[in-house]
């Protein structure tokens, strides 16, 4: 080894295969390829590759039978226990293989392959994708509004603009930028100078408008006469807004009933949103009396050990300054109120095990009904032959004493409120009322820092310093 030479052919690569005898090696560089000479004097010159005239011919049944059979392989090799939930796998592939004569789509093939995993009654067995194209949908340029028609006019106006918070473009609500001089109640009666008739749909007046601004005539009366227009930059999906809508009626909600002395949070996932919703709202809450952590409808992720250990921090100190009577915890960032945990059947993945280490950590209890139950997490390990993708469930949820927890079936509310249609219809949140009377009841008295102590007194008392005789 000693007489080797290491050196570097080329950097920033996608890929390389070596040639047959060693001599070259075909590197993916940016979007092409470059062949360099595998030598071990380091010539870093290359020769562009195109590829512009390439094709190959494709078979697909051949590639559908490679495919089936990798997938195969997969479980059979990183599935999260080697004996399969206790099914003979082998005879499972022999079971479905013979339904590929059958398939014509690669779609096809993805509903065979799901009904073979989905035998292992394990969820996150994720099979999606393939060499197969869906029409792109039209892109609509939404104004972060709701259109109601009034009849007895014969036309539309604007019955809701979502606030949204134009700080952060996640949340940017179109009509409340600055200059757009759009209010609830105006009538839309053209769209980029097209009449909004009663008998049409205001969005398809937006269809394929996403990416230019969009112009409304509008005005205060149901007539051109006096009518202004405005323009907009639209937005191509309205979810955050309405998750944000949301989020902050229940804020709402929660601070009116409690008197301002509970706090909420909405963790919409485990991963980046979660974080990011988290970090947004805990700490300007943290001197709140108590809060309802709401994970509804969490769509999971890896972040909830993340959570469940700012959540558990215990106040072991804290520390004062001349110029602020409020005082800073040790270890940072500790809340010191009574929690409560929201769940419903949509908490799912990471969303599970929150939940379940919430009560685990004795941070308080769970209200709602009982989660999604899937906890056994996935690893992509590469797309397949074409481009799709296979998910295998690696990796298990055990609890302290080494048992299987929550995957198939959930966690358990500690109290069990259903969110009933007719409720939810009326615009109540039976769940969130419960947490509200559970915290109240947990607040017997406030809960609050300890004032700063009185300035301590150094001097030494003269009158108190015994002499030694003679002295």
């Amino acid at each position: 080894m000693k007489d080797r030479k290491e050196t570097t052919l080329a950097d920033d690569i996608r890929g390389y295969t070596l040639s047959e005898d060693g001599s070259k090696v075909l590197v993916a560089q940016g979007p092409g390829f470059n062949l360099y000479d595998a030598t071990p004097v380091g010539d870093r010159t290359r020769k562009p590759v195109s590829t512009a005239s390439l094709y190959v011919d494709r078979v697909p049944e051949e590639e559908w039978n490679q495919i089936f059979n990798e997938v195969w392989r997969r479980y059979r090799d990183w599935f999260y226990v080697s004996n399969m939930h206790g099914f003979d796998w082998v005879a499972l592939r022999e079971q479905y293989k013979p339904l590929l004569k059958y398939v014509a789509h690669r779609s096809d093939l993805n509903y065979v392959i799901s009904e073979m995993i989905s035998e292992l009654t394990v969820q996150h067995a994720y099979i999606d994708g393939g060499d197969f194209q869906i029409p792109p949908r039209p892109r609509s340029g939404l104004p972060g509004a709701r259109f109601d028609l009034d009849k007895q006019a014969g036309r539309y106006r604007i019955a809701k603009i979502f606030s949204g918070d134009n700080e952060e473009d996640l949340y940017r609500s179109p009509l409340t930028e600055v200059g757009v001089n759009a209010s609830v109640g105006d009538y839309v009666l053209a769209i980029d100078g097209e009449e909004l008739k009663p008998t049409d749909d205001p969005y398809r007046l937006l269809r394929n408008k996403a990416d230019n601004p969009v112009q409304l005539t509008l005005n205060k009366t149901p007539t051109m006469q006096g009518s202004r227009v405005v323009s907009y930059r639209p937005v191509t999906d309205e979810g955050n807004l309405i998750y944000l809508d949301w989020v902050d009626k229940n804020r709402q909600r929660v601070s009116q009933a409690t008197g301002n002395r509970v706090g909420y949070i909405h963790i919409p996932d485990m991963g980046a949103n979660g974080i990011r919703e988290f970090i947004k709202w805990y700490y300007p809450q943290l001197r709140k009396e108590a809060m309802v952590v709401d994970v509804r409808a969490n769509g999971g992720g890896n972040v909830s050990r993340m959570l469940i250990e700012r959540l558990r921090r215990k106040l072991l100190a804290v520390n004062y300054s001349r110029t602020n009577d409020e005082a800073s915890t040790y270890p940072d960032g500790v809340f010191i109120g009574p929690l409560v945990a929201l769940l419903d059947e949509n908490s799912a993945s990471d969303g599970d095990i929150f939940p379940a280490m919430f009560r685990e950590a004795g941070l308080g209890p769970l209200i709602g009904k009982r989660s999604w139950g899937g906890v056994v997490g996935i690893t992509n390990r590469g797309p397949l032959i074409d481009g799709g993708i296979v998910n295998v469930p690696e990796s298990g949820f055990a609890n302290k004493n080494g048992e299987w927890i929550i995957e198939g079936y959930g966690v358990d509310p500690d109290i069990e409120v259903d969110n009933d249609p007719q409720s939810v219809i009326a615009g109540k949140d039976p769940q969130l009322e419960r947490a509200i009377t559970e915290i109240m009841a947990r607040l017997k008295s406030p809960v609050k820092l300890p004032p700063k102590p009185a300035p301590p007194v150094k001097t030494i008392d003269s009158s108190r310093i015994s002499r030694a005789p003679g002295k």
